[in-house]
């Protein structure tokens, strides 16, 4: 199988020709453009890589869910500390996991 990208959207295919029209934009097959290997291969490789770290961003979300019921519980003010400091840590987790996305579709890894 070869990939190949959109020159309009970006969209990425996959097959032996391009397609006839471009799911997401409707540009005929005459604005793709063949990948080489190399670029291939990093987007094939970037996809385990991508999926973990939107696995990370989910669990950070369901940390601060949790964190956020535990200060809104408000127990004691050493429990409502560390919910609160989970919770920011959590938020940092996620910016940096989506930052990392963020980098890899930069760089046509997606």
């Amino acid at each position: 199988m070869k990939l190949f990208r959109c020159t309009v959207c970006g969209y990425v295919y996959e097959g032996e020709t391009a397609p006839e029209v471009c799911p997401k934009c409707k540009v005929g097959a005459e604005k793709f453009e063949e990948l080489s290997e190399e670029d291939a291969e990093k987007i094939y490789r970037s996809d385990r890589t991508n999926a973990i770290h939107m696995e990370i961003i989910t669990l950070a979300e369901k940390m601060i869910a949790l964190c956020k019921e535990g200060i809104e519980d408000n127990l004691d003010p050493k429990c409502v500390s560390a919910f609160t400091q989970a919770k920011d840590e959590a938020w940092t987790i996620k910016q940096r996991s989506k930052t990392e996305l963020a980098g890899h579709m930069k760089l046509g890894k997606y």
